[in-house]
């Protein structure tokens, strides 16, 4: 069934054409440099590790001067204010440009799963936040414009059901909000668009920030190449397990410079899916391969879970930042913060330096 509708889905979007570019350009010394990881849908969490990292106000507006402000990926799924989130980053993307800030939002694995029609981990709340009065409507329009697609397809499934019955099933399943959910998270949609103008791999300073990891494999490209080549998977919503977005070996799915194979007591093990290396390579060598291609002292990654907190590997040269903020997970509220050269964790408040750039 997830196949069904994930191809309805890529029918609506199919209808988008997509128009916009990748900013890679990050590379400038700051005095202070902000870095949070998996959000899922928790727009109160992430406010609130806004305010104590200092980056907005009361108001939520921008306060974080000159700062860089990093978010590594996977903003949707599991969570219900995704929408919330996503607008906010945009705002504060202008916001902080004027002051001689930055904000840096990351394409994570889910947000390449939302644009491709992958809504397996939708939260219900996320195609509430699009519904409107005309939802009913334009579900009706859809269906009777895709009728004989949708009937095929749960024929094809049980070929007892009458029209009645499937359209029956259909709406149970399409819940009102959720086709205007994937028109916006088309390629050229309000959310999809931004997010295929986001980069997958920035480097601010000596830090290099990814959602997932960087792999052997993709050590081969640049960030510039790494970027171009995941706006444009996005954009043509690429399905290929090839692709740089679905790729195990990816930066939006790799695991493999923290876990190889391995079972894990995290409480999202049972939803997550451990990297297959494609490299000899261990994973500290792996690491050290990466720093020294990219010219870095430093990688920050998400993805990986880490839920009691901020977690540096290898002498502090790598450092986990997914650490389940998101209700759905009830791990660490945590965010990074790096000034002066100082990598400081700062978990459920309480501050610990891990480190100095050397």
């Amino acid at each position: 069934m997830q196949n069904i509708m994930r191809g309805f889905c890529l029918i609506v979007v199919s209808l988008i054409v997509a128009s916009c570019t990748t900013t890679a350009d990050a590379g400038d010394e700051r005095a202070k440099v902000v870095a949070i990881g998996d959000l899922h849908g928790d727009f109160a969490a992430y406010m609130e590790l806004l305010k104590k990292a200092g980056l907005v106000d009361g108001r939520g507006r921008w306060s974080g001067g000159n700062a860089v402000f990093v978010q590594t990926g996977d903003i949707p799924d599991r969570g219900p204010e995704s929408l919330k989130i996503i607008r906010h980053l945009k705002e504060l993307q202008i916001q902080a440009a004027r002051e001689g800030g930055k904000v840096l939002a990351l394409v994570g694995n889910h947000e390449a799963m939302n644009v491709t029609g992958d809504l397996r981990y939708v939260h219900p709340g996320e195609y509430r936040e699009f519904a409107s009065r005309k939802s009913e409507r334009v579900r009706n329009r859809f269906y009777k414009t895709n009728r004989d697609a949708i009937e095929t397809a749960y024929l094809k499934r049980d070929p007892t059901l009458s029209r009645h019955a499937i359209r029956e099933q259909w709406d149970s399943q399409t819940p009102l909000g959720m086709i205007e959910h994937q028109i916006a998270w088309g390629p050229s949609g309000e959310v999809g668009g931004w997010v295929a103008s986001n980069p997958a791999v920035v480097i601010v300073g000596e830090t290099l920030f990814v959602h997932g990891g960087v792999s052997e494999k993709y050590a081969a490209y640049s960030v510039d190449e790494i970027n171009m080549m995941t706006t444009d998977a996005l954009k043509t919503r690429a399905l290929d397990p090839a692709s740089i977005i679905n790729d195990e070996l990816g930066p939006l799915w790799y695991r493999g410079l923290i876990r190889r194979n391995e079972p894990t007591s995290d409480a999202i093990a049972a939803d997550t899916e451990i990297s297959v290396t494609g490299t000899s390579l261990s994973m500290e060598s792996e690491t050290e391969l990466i720093l020294r291609t990219y010219g870095v002292k430093l990688i920050v990654v998400g993805h990986t879970p880490s839920l009691s907190g901020i977690a540096a590997h290898y002498g502090n040269r790598l450092i986990q930042i997914d650490t389940g903020i998101s209700q759905h997970y009830g791990g660490t509220q945590s965010f990074l913060r790096i000034e002066n050269g100082v990598i400081i964790a700062n978990d459920n408040g309480l501050e610990t330096i891990i480190g100095e750039h050397q």
